[in-house]
């Protein structure tokens, strides 16, 4: 039987996180000395600056596409997509995570992080403890995270299978307190909070905020990863761009993916949009306020600057 909102909505807390198995490929600490933007926001506790009223959707909050893939040992270069780890992503200013989910081989209920087939190395009891522990340090930031049903290869879940082993985690691994569920929040309600982004099972049967690639009541995304060229490709994120700063009270959040797969390697591909668009459209505009909702991004650590003016974004 499907899982029902009924479900998510009753089902009690029950205990701890369980621990970080031997073996698992630990993220890189954060550094030390935190990092401002060029603005003067630190880095890891940029929203502390913001009003508790803005409505997450009035934001610009940057991102990282398939944010656990570091090692192309893990999959291959084409599925290498980042080198920082999840807390120093944090600490660096991200607060969009990716976060994609197969079956966890060899369990009964929980999930691994996957590129495709490709396992990370990584389950998702990790991330969440990764983020519970940011957060708790950052009383005043908040994580947005997609989760993702990745439906691919030998581990490859069901929807109703999927929703199984969520609710698992929310509830017999106790991470439900760390969730907000429902709705695009305040940053009020955000801070402290991972805001789930709904990409598996039944979300619109539960009420989660649900994922589209395309657009639907919570979002309107630009995701084309490929078939097009690189000079296509930037000039949809152009136009992404320009459309939510055409758009800033709409209760839709924009997600603009500025990272591409065709042709060639990721770090590559991402090297040519930011040279090539992205960074001339933010660099012409540094002293223009504008809302651009999630911006998901490959390799922040070769685009810092691009990274600390979309923080800046928001202070204008």
């Amino acid at each position: 039987m499907s899982p029902t909102r009924r479900t998510v909505l009753k089902w009690g807390i029950g205990g701890g996180a369980i621990a970080v198995a031997p073996g698992i490929t630990s993220a890189a600490p954060a550094r030390a000395d935190t990092p401002s933007t060029p603005g003067g926001q630190p880095t890891d506790s940029w929203l502390a600056h913001l009003p508790d009223t803005v409505p997450l959707t009035a934001l610009t909050i940057p991102g990282t596409h398939d944010s656990c893939c570091q090692n192309p040992a893990y999959g291959t270069e084409w599925s290498h997509t980042q080198n920082w780890g999840i807390p120093q992503q944090l600490t660096e200013g991200v607060r969009f995570l990716d976060i994609r989910c197969n079956g966890l081989a060899g369990t009964a209920s929980e999930l691994g992080i996957y590129h495709s087939s490709w396992y990370q190395y990584i389950r998702l009891q990790d991330v969440l403890d990764q983020c519970r522990s940011f957060l708790a340090a950052h009383p005043s930031e908040t994580v947005v995270m997609r989760l993702r049903n990745e439906n691919a290869g030998g581990q490859a879940l069901t929807d109703t299978e999927f929703c199984r082993r969520f609710n698992y985690y929310l509830d017999d691994l106790g991470y439900r307190p760390a969730f907000h569920l429902y709705g695009w929040p305040a940053l009020s309600t955000a801070r402290g909070k991972i805001v789930l982004l709904a990409d598996f099972g039944f979300p619109a049967q539960w009420g989660l905020i649900s994922w589209s690639s395309g657009t639907n009541d919570y979002m309107i995304t630009q995701d084309t990863f490929d078939t097009v060229g690189l000079d296509t490709k930037g000039q949809l994120i152009i136009n992404q761009f320009d459309q939510a700063y055409s758009n800033p009270a709409s209760a839709q959040m924009y997600v603009n993916f500025l990272s591409y797969a065709g042709g060639t390697w990721p770090k590559l591909n991402e090297q040519y949009v930011m040279d090539h668009a992205v960074y001339p459209y933010l660099s012409a505009r540094t002293a223009q306020h504008a809302r651009f909702g999630i911006v998901p991004m490959d390799f922040p650590d070769f685009h810092v600057n691009v990274l600390q003016m979309l923080v800046d974004k928001n202070f204008v």
